[in-house]
């Protein structure tokens, strides 16, 4: 028996791009304050009109299909940002293959949604009733808004979740589809705005108010889609899900004759694994991403090391160093009996010239493999570099971005003049300074305790705050001094004023 859960996402596209900001938890700046409403823009005609929404936006009234210009008017700390439909569509597929693990059948659900057909796979976790609350905590742990419609059809499962109360509306098998989808509005019957508001002028407000009202003058007026999105919904006309097939992993296998329990000997069978997984790869002219080598006890337990990828790589000897190196670290217990090695994540990676002797051209030096070995031993969020970011406050001109995404150059946004401290604080703070006159250089300071006496100072070099930014912003000047004391050492300090509010001192740096 068919059994169909609809998984709706509401604020999906303005939610992938939050989790993006989370793959450097220290990325500075933060792009997408949490404390900000988003939406996502597209040009439509001659106009460039709200697409998505997150949820503090959509609480403040604004909705899909406003204009970005009357949107900001609105809401002046609005953050908007372009709207990427392929990357969206991705993003959704990724998710449905997430899903794989509740259900062969998934499929997505564009642009916001997903469908599992989850007949004959309930048990497994429980029932429906566990199988929904499992699935919404895990899409929720992930950041995401999500409600979910159980049915015995797609059409009812689908107007469940975005129409129904509750998080989890569902319709127990056996139960009358009509009397459970009798009370939703039209629009849960999945049709254009325009045959919903016609429905709507004639009186048509539920879609109890269609149940069992003559067919042929329906059809004349609304023509055959509403007679078949009605049928699908109450199962009458079949809806079949077509499912995604799950990416092939490409693996390698050795079993032992017997146990083995020293890393030498695991080591050897690396090599062997390592060879014929990037001969596979090859044959597919790809690269591998994420390496996963699980190994097998006695005792049937699993143990797991795992390396990734800064650039995808089929060189055996690269591989083997990665995972090598963490070979002493597994418990082997009564002895290894079978050890796999999977490529997870691919790329492509096609066939490329290394050197060559014509040309004067120098080779660039590849630094992939080296970042690979530091991120091994010290952690991927570690290994980063930074790029550059159109601000004038000093805290805001750079982000940490992976190590080897590509750079593009963007001119300077202060005057050459005016140097910048060799270590910056990644917050400033606050210092009590005393001054001859407010607006002249501080003549001392205390710093955690510390006073330091001013022999030499040069400034103001004067920023405004970025009013684009939010609302706190607006009025906001700070006057940065470099300072030296009487031991010869250099400070970046500045003093803060907002309005009509008294000003406020603060160390940001150092200079060498």
């Amino acid at each position: 028996m068919q059994r169909v859960v609809s998984v709706f996402l509401p604020f999906f596209q303005a939610e992938r791009l939050r989790r993006l900001t989370k793959a450097l938890p220290k990325a500075l700046p933060k792009d997408l304050p949490p404390e900000r409403p988003l939406a996502l823009t597209a040009r439509i005609g001659a106009e460039r009109r709200l697409v998505a929404l997150d949820i503090k936006a959509r609480q403040k009234g604004l909705y899909a299909g406003m204009p970005a210009s009357r949107a900001q008017a609105l809401l002046p700390g609005l953050l908007l940002k372009e709207s990427a439909p392929e990357e969206e569509a991705r993003a959704l597929y990724r998710l449905a293959v997430w899903a794989l693990r509740y259900s062969p059948v998934v499929a997505p659900d564009p642009p916001d949604g997903l469908l599992l057909d989850i007949g004959g796979c309930a048990h497994l976790f429980g029932g429906e009733e566990k199988l929904l609350e499992d699935l919404l905590a895990r899409l929720s742990r992930m950041g995401l808004t999500a409600k979910a419609g159980l049915a015995a059809s797609l059409g009812a499962a689908h107007a469940l979740a975005r129409f129904a109360p509750g998080p989890a509306p569902r319709v127990p098998p056996g139960a009358s589809l009509a009397e459970h989808l009798a009370p939703l509005p039209v629009e849960a019957l999945r049709l254009d705005e325009e045959r919903s508001a016609a429905l709507r002028r004639l009186g048509f407000e539920r879609m109890g108010e269609l149940f069992g009202k003559s067919r042929a003058p329906l059809a004349r007026r609304f023509g055959p889609e509403l007679l078949r999105r009605l049928d699908e919904a109450l199962g009458v006309a079949a809806e079949p899900i077509v499912p995604i097939r799950p990416p092939e992993r490409i693996e390698t296998r050795l079993a032992f004759a017997e146990p083995l329990a020293a890393a030498e000997a695991l080591s050897l069978a690396l090599d062997r694994l390592a060879e014929e997984l990037c001969e596979r790869l090859a044959a597919r002219k790809a690269g591998a991403r994420r390496l996963d080598l699980l190994l097998t006890r006695l005792d049937r337990s699993i143990a797991l090391l795992s390396v990734r990828l800064a650039r995808p790589s089929r060189r055996p000897a690269h591989l083997t160093q990665l995972l090598g190196e963490r070979l002493g670290s597994i418990d082997c217990g009564l002895g290894v009996e079978e050890a796999r090695l999977l490529a997870s994540v691919t790329a492509p990676l096609h066939a490329e010239q290394l050197a060559t002797n014509f040309g004067t051209k120098p080779q660039q030096p590849d630094l992939a493999e080296l970042i690979d070995r530091l991120q091994g031993r010290l952690g991927g969020a570690r290994i980063f570099r930074t790029a550059p970011v159109e601000s004038d406050f000093p805290e805001r001109a750079v982000k940490r971005v992976p190590p080897l995404e590509e750079l593009r150059r963007k001119a300077a946004t202060r005057p050459r003049s005016w140097p910048r401290p060799a270590r910056l604080l990644a917050h400033p703070e606050p210092v009590e300074v005393t001054a001859l006159l407010p607006d002249y250089p501080p003549a001392l300071f205390v710093w955690k305790g510390a006073r330091h006496r001013i022999r030499r100072a040069d400034g103001p070099e004067r920023i405004f705050g970025e009013w684009w930014q939010g609302p706190g912003e607006i009025g906001l000047a700070r006057d940065y001094f470099q300072v030296e004391d009487e031991r010869g050492a250099r400070f970046w300090l500045f003093r803060e004023t907002r309005g009509a509010a008294p000003p406020r001192w603060f160390l940001h740096g150092f200079f060498a």
